[in-house]
């Protein structure tokens, strides 16, 4: 029987992805040594900083 985890992932999502998004992930998996579903876990989190938190570019003077 596997362990018990405190927060269990039963979700699986899968999305098609192009050559070149390919290899810029397995770069970026190289370079920081996580994980498919830690980088992706990251962007998400990324993502949701700054879709809940917009930066106004262009200011009225």
């Amino acid at each position: 029987m596997g362990r018990m985890r405190e927060h269990p992932r039963y979700n699986v999502i899968s999305m098609r992805i192009s050559d070149e998004e390919r290899d810029m992930l397995q770069e970026i998996m190289e370079t920081t040594e996580k994980s498919m579903s830690d980088i992706m876990r990251e962007a998400m989190e990324l993502f949701k900083s700054k879709w809940t938190n917009p930066q106004v570019e262009n200011k009225a003077a």
